[in-house]
């Protein structure tokens, strides 16, 4: 994911000022405040895809946190507060060296479509990947396969590359043809000097302690001798489209201001955002406005208790799995157990420590979203499913309406798929299904939206594109979808897409222009399949 330098340098450079704001007087409210930065950095560095850094800066925060367990004096002892500094700047040394030491090697973009704007000043999006083998010819076939998705590979053989030489998102390890206790060590190295790249180790024996040794020497994934290429070009696609989520928003019900304000700074230290409200009955009302991820309430508020507000709000079906947090002062274990069961999802007692009050709501956060996602995207594919496509679809009409940007729309079917699940099955027919979702979507732009509308049928949305352009940018993924190639049963084979699009007209609604793709769709396959028709062919 792209990181501007100038944001990782302020993230950083914020974090300096707590330091030394701490270090100046070191006492425990002010090393509080410096730990809410360290783990808000972590959690930044990881949500970009920044392996490299979020493992030091994770390795930061176990010690930030082992010293805040231990905290027992008035203030830090020079000779931990002396040790501490030198983690702080080994790390600010690795971010500075990623920042201004970083190189690229340029590489040729497939796709159609121009970059997204305002892209100027972002640290380099590396969507390709080096291959660190002894054995190069097994890898040609997974290689092919990984440029149609517009990821290319550089193969090192013999040799550990150099940072120069592997300013990529993915070093790809061939755990073969190494002599024992090599691989661990060059695991290790490579780790120490690659800030941002994610590390796979693949053709890992299956025991237990080969596959934690290379974890444990900085692999961020490994893949046991014989894992299918499908099940690692799968990997590798996802952790090249990692892309940036909203903040988090919480929802705080507390009726003391000053412990508000308190509970909305520590959220926003760790990259949150928070809307306080004073009264609980206000609760729905909030919820309704401002669809939160996460309610954080107090328990005892005048005239209601936070076990009364949950039980209202669950009586409402579009908030019955909002995540509810208490925070209490109150230790009654009875009172916790009763909260819980009248549809609370977690207990915090005051004082809260901020680290742990963080990543409690994140962690319920992260859930949430994953339960969201799952109902509005296709389980096999991760795309949009068919309702999620036409609401979208409706949303692009209305914007489309009001801000006179026009649209292209796609209806893509893939050829004979009856006839791949009969000849080769239903779990191969999947395969070819997540390969024509993952071709998509590493094609498409991040505004384009893409979806599976059913079966073996995909629903393409193209904002600002003009007919022939959209045409033309299917008609390439067409192409490449078609020289890939797929396994079943120890047989190779090979599918194709026709696929039929329209631009949308002033005053068209979503299922009138949906319409005219899908007619242009079925032109395509009467046209002999394997081909792109859209409306200025009619007639052809």
């Amino acid at each position: 994911m792209a990181v501007s330098a100038e944001e990782l340098t302020s993230r950083c450079h914020a974090l300096q000022l707590q330091w030394k704001g701490f270090s100046a007087q070191p006492a425990f409210e002010a090393f509080v405040e410096f730990a809410v930065a360290v783990s808000s950095l972590t959690e930044f560095l990881s949500s970009r895809g920044l392996a490299g850094l979020h493992q030091d800066a994770h390795a930061l925060e176990q010690t930030v946190l082992t010293y805040f367990e231990a905290w027992n004096t008035p203030q830090m002892p020079q000779a931990d507060l002396l040790v501490l500094g030198q983690r702080l700047q080994q790390f600010e040394g690795r971010v500075d060296a990623f920042v201004h030491g970083n190189s690229t090697t340029p590489f040729s973009e497939r796709r159609s479509h121009a970059p997204a704007p305002n892209q100027e000043g972002l640290l380099p999006t590396r969507r390709s990947i080096c291959l660190l083998t002894n054995r190069p010819a097994d890898w040609e076939e997974l290689l092919r396969q990984l440029r149609y998705f517009n990821i290319q590979t550089d193969v090192h053989v013999g040799a550990a590359p150099t940072v120069h030489q592997c300013d990529v998102s993915i070093v790809l390890i061939d755990h073969r043809g190494w002599a024992p206790g090599e691989v661990v060590p060059m695991v290790h190295a490579m780790r120490g000097h690659l800030a941002a790249s994610c590390l796979i180790a693949c053709e890992v024996p299956a025991d237990f302690d080969s596959q934690n040794a290379v974890l444990a020497a900085g692999c961020d994934y490994c893949f046991t001798a014989g894992a299918a290429h499908s099940v690692l070009i799968d990997r590798i696609v996802r952790v090249n489209e990692a892309r940036e989520e909203d903040p988090y928003h919480v929802l705080v019900v507390e009726d003391s201001k000053t412990a508000a304000a308190k509970i909305q700074r520590t959220l926003s230290e760790g990259g949150m955002k928070a809307t306080v409200i004073h009264n609980p009955r206000a609760v729905l009302d909030q919820l309704v406005q401002t669809s939160p991820d996460l309610v954080l309430m107090d328990m005892h508020m005048p005239g209601c208790n936070g076990v009364e507000v949950t039980r209202v709000l669950r009586q409402h079906p579009e908030f019955l799995s909002t995540p509810v947090v208490y925070l209490s002062g109150d230790t009654d274990v009875a009172l916790q157990v009763d909260a819980l069961r009248l549809g609370g999802d977690h207990f915090l007692t005051k004082p809260f420590n901020p680290v742990v009050l963080n990543a409690v709501i994140k962690s319920k956060i992260e859930r949430y979203r994953a339960l969201r996602k799952h109902m509005v995207c296709d389980s096999l594919t991760g795309l949009l499913n068919h309702t999620a496509c036409k609401q979208r679809l409706d949303a692009l009409v209305a914007a489309a309406e009001r801000d006179g940007e026009g649209f292209c729309v796609a209806m893509v079917d893939i050829d004979h798929f009856k006839r791949v699940n009969d000849t080769w099955g239903h779990p191969a027919g999947d395969q070819v299904i997540r390969s024509m979702a993952w071709l998509l979507k590493q094609r498409l732009r991040s505004t384009d939206v893409v979806g599976r509308y059913g079966g073996e049928e995909f629903v393409v949305m193209l904002p600002g594109s003009a007919l022939a352009e959209a045409r033309q940018l299917l008609d390439a993924i067409r192409q490449d979808f078609g020289c890939i190639v797929h396994e079943a049963a120890g047989q190779r084979f090979q599918c194709s897409f026709s696929a039929g699009v329209a631009q949308w007209a002033e005053g068209e609604c979503a299922d009138t222009v949906l319409g005219r793709a899908d007619a242009m769709l079925y032109q395509a396959k009467m046209g002999g399949r394997n081909r792109v028709a859209d409306s200025t062919l009619q007639g052809a």
